[in-house]
């Protein structure tokens, strides 16, 4: 058996990062934690490109534009859709979470969904900190994780 176990190689990698706006006050520290895990594995901050939009049902669109555009090895996306009284929370994070996948397989590169689907704010809190960790910094790992694993892959 030939495993190809999970591990980062250091490499001059392109990121990018859309964001979205709404529950700023949670994907703030989301990409806070994603810029330390980035800047921790020698990512240069040159190599790192942030954009946000309004929210999170926009980010797929985001993606694909970042995808599109040849610049990057990875996309990684950040949001925060809490549940509330109405059906609302379930649009938004499934067709979020369907553009999203739909996205990386179309264009064969990672993207990453750090988007938090809570019932409650205290629940998003908990992920976007140092409680559970923070899903941000958690993100930007697998988006490494992911470039190195397909750089293995397509070299054989």
């Amino acid at each position: 058996m030939n495993e190809l176990p999970l591990e980062i190689t250091a490499r001059d990698c392109k990121i990018a990062i859309a964001a979205g706006e709404f529950n700023r006050f949670i994907v703030q520290q989301l990409v806070d934690g994603a810029l330390d895990a980035l800047g921790r594995n020698g990512v240069p901050e040159t190599g790192i490109t942030l954009a946000w939009v309004p929210g999170a049902f926009e980010l797929p669109l985001a993606a694909d534009a970042m995808c599109a555009s040849g610049k990057y090895d990875a996309v990684i996306a950040l949001g925060a859709v809490i549940r509330g009284g109405t059906p609302h929370f379930d649009y938004v994070a499934g067709e979020c979470s369907r553009g999203l996948a739909r996205v990386g397989l179309e264009y064969k590169m990672p993207v990453i969904f750090g988007v938090l689907t809570t019932d409650n704010i205290d629940q998003a809190l908990e992920r976007a900190g140092s409680g559970a960790g923070n899903k941000g910094f958690d993100t930007a790992v697998a988006a490494l994780q992911m470039i190195a694993l397909l750089d293995r892959i397509r070299d054989k």
